[in-house]
Parts: structure tokens; sequence; C-alpha cells
């Protein structure tokens, strides 16, 4: 049975997730604020947390942060009353999963959290394999520049470490978020692929459905900032105008 843990200061509201939680199998452990919530993430083993962004003591924000931060990676579903696209992009920067705003539906509740840990279950899968240049089984002289193995990325002057999610530049160690690293990741496995802001949002957000790109143009402006030598001309990120970016091998 798989364990979820449902955070949020409203009686209401945990115990109507709390029921239909349980109807639909889960066993629910509940909070009603942040202090309590991270105790609980802390000393004890969860599936699933679903968490409310207004939490008294520590707010979602920051609990969402300092799981990540111990390397917790339970997905994390945010909820929030603010109909905020920024208080949504800083939730998903800190480690969030997916989103939803208040009032939500309960069978939608559900529908979310069997997506994303299928998602996730399949993440776990044992025995995946780094690829470097998928399109074909005889790598090109391109791809043949991008070294990898089952823990390490390197192309340029990136290497990525996935087992240990660090990313070096230029041989510095450059901290990131978790979706920062999650983009980065998928991007250069897919070298010189153009990747369309749907695709990434689907892929690294898990979203199904457009509308909210913005995030992925956000996350791209910073993961920029933190591995190219030039911002204004870009040599790893490329711009692809009109459909979304490319991450290529300088030249």
């Amino acid at each position: 049975m798989k364990r979820v843990l449902v955070v949020d200061d409203e009686q209401s509201i945990r115990t109507l997730l709390t029921f239909n939680l349980e109807k639909a199998g889960y066993e629910v452990t509940s909070a009603e604020d942040g202090e309590e919530a991270l105790s609980f993430i802390r000393q004890q083993t969860f599936d699933f947390i679903i968490l409310d962004l207004m939490i008294p003591k520590i707010d979602g924000m920051e609990v969402c942060k300092r799981a990540r931060q111990d390397k917790i990676d339970t997905p994390i579903l945010m909820l929030t009353a603010k109909d905020d696209e920024l208080e949504k992009i800083i939730g998903l920067e800190l480690g969030a999963d997916d989103y939803m705003t208040k009032p939500f539906n309960n069978r939608e509740v559900l529908a979310r959290m069997k997506a994303i840990l299928r998602r996730y279950e399949k993440n776990q899968t044992p025995g995946t394999q780094v690829v470097a240049h998928p399109e074909s089984a005889e790598p090109s002289e391109t791809a043949k520049e991008v070294a990898a193995s089952d823990e390490i990325i390197t192309v340029g002057d990136i290497e990525i470490h996935l087992d240990d999610f660090e990313v070096f530049v230029r041989g510095e160690l450059v901290e990131m978020t978790p979706k920062e690293f999650e983009l980065l990741a998928y991007m250069v496995q897919r070298l010189n692929r153009t990747l369309s802001r749907d695709q990434l949002l689907q892929k690294i957000w898990r979203f199904d459905y457009t509308g909210e790109t913005r995030i992925v143009d956000v996350h791209i402006s910073h993961l920029r900032e933190k591995i190219e030598e030039d911002m204004k001309n870009p040599k790893y990120i490329t711009t692809v105008r009109g459909f979304g970016y490319k991450f290529e091998v300088p030249k």
C-alpha cells in the first residue's frame, strides 16, 4: 500500500483528501504545518506528498526546498490558492513535480497523482543507460564529441554527474535546482534535436496540456546563466524561433 503525506492547515481539506485517498487504497498521514511536515518527511518514508503552499510556521515552498536539499526525491504535488504564474514557477523550480490551484476536483488530484507516480516509478527502473545520440545506432562525428557513461555525461566543458545530481562547468561545481538539472540532462541526452516547449513541459513537468510554456523559457534562461559564457550569444542552448530549443556541441 502506497503511503501519502497530506500537508494543509485547513482541517476540512485534510479530512476530504484523507477520505478520498484512503477510499482509493492509499495509507494517509496528515500534517497541519510546515514543521510537522518536515519532521514526518525526514523520519518516515512516503510514496507521495500533497503539499499546500500557504501553511503556518514553515511555508510549502520552504518545505519543498529543504526536502530536496536533504536528497528526498518523493514526488510532490503542490496546492495553491493563488492563480499566480510566478508562484507556480517558483514551486516547480524548488522541486515540486506538479501543482494544482484551489478549489480542486478530488478525481483530478487522484489522476495527477497516478500520472506522476507512473513517471517517477519508470525513472527509478534500474539498468537505464545514458544515450548520447539516440537517433542512430552508428554515432555521427558530432555524437562522438560527447563522452557518456551510465553515471557521467561530458559535452564541451560541461560535465553532468547523473548519480550525484551534480554539474561542473569549466571545472567548477554549479548549483542547480532539481528541475534545472533534469531539464539539462534531458536536453543533453537528445543532443542536436530540436525540442518544442510543449514537449519539454510534458517531459520535465509532466504537463500534458499547453498554455504554461513560460515555465520552460524561465528555466532555459536560468540554465544559460549557469552554463553559458555569453548569455547573449549562447553556444550550448540555442533557440529555434517559434518552436523551442536545441542543445548543441559548441562549434
